[in-house]
This record gives C-alpha cells, sequence and structure tokens, in this order.
C-alpha cells in the first residue's frame, strides 16, 4: 500500500529570454528517490515574456523498498553513461576507392 500525503506546493515557471524553466517545490516534505508528486490545478501554459509564481496543492506518493531501490540503482546507471559524451576522440575514417 502507498503512503499518500497531501501538501502545499510552490510553483515557479519563467518563459523569457533570460529562463526557460518550471519548478514544482512541496513545502515542508523532503523529497525521495521514487517518489511522485502529483500538483492539483497546475497551470500548464504561460506565454513568452511572463513569470508566474503561486502555490498549488499536491499530492506525494511515497515510494516503496524495492522502488526507492531501484530507482537508486538506475541513477548510478544514466549518471555514468554521461562520461561517455564528447570525451572520446573521433576514431579515423577508412575510405576505400
Amino acid at each position: 500500500m502507498r503512503s499518500e500525503i497531501l501538501v502545499r506546493c510552490d510553483i515557479d515557471i519563467e518563459q523569457t529570454a533570460e529562463s526557460f524553466h518550471a519548478y514544482a517545490v512541496p513545502d515542508g516534505i523532503a523529497i525521495r528517490p521514487g517518489d511522485i508528486v502529483l500538483v492539483h490545478d497546475a497551470p500548464t501554459a504561460i506565454g513568452f515574456g511572463e513569470r508566474l509564481a503561486c502555490e498549488r496543492s499536491a499530492t506525494v506518493r511515497r515510494a516503496g523498498f524495492l522502488r526507492r531501490a531501484w530507482t537508486r540503482a538506475i541513477a548510478i546507471f544514466s549518471l555514468t553513461s554521461l562520461y561517455e559524451v564528447g570525451f572520446e576522440p573521433e576514431s579515423p575514417r577508412i575510405v576505400s576507392a
């Protein structure tokens, strides 16, 4: 059985030339690996050049032991895949005539 907690959530959305982001930060609760945050009645769009900061309610679904362990393991393997991006010299190409 999942544990669900209803909390307030601060929302910050910006779509400008300086920044393009959307943050949803639950108040008074630490989010752990595998947890799911569902924001209720979240804004879905803002125009270019706008910034929106508001507060909504959210449900935090706590992950169980297996989901938490799986999320941690996948995160480690996903992080190591970044090591290979752009740091290897290009292998010479052999062109036959």
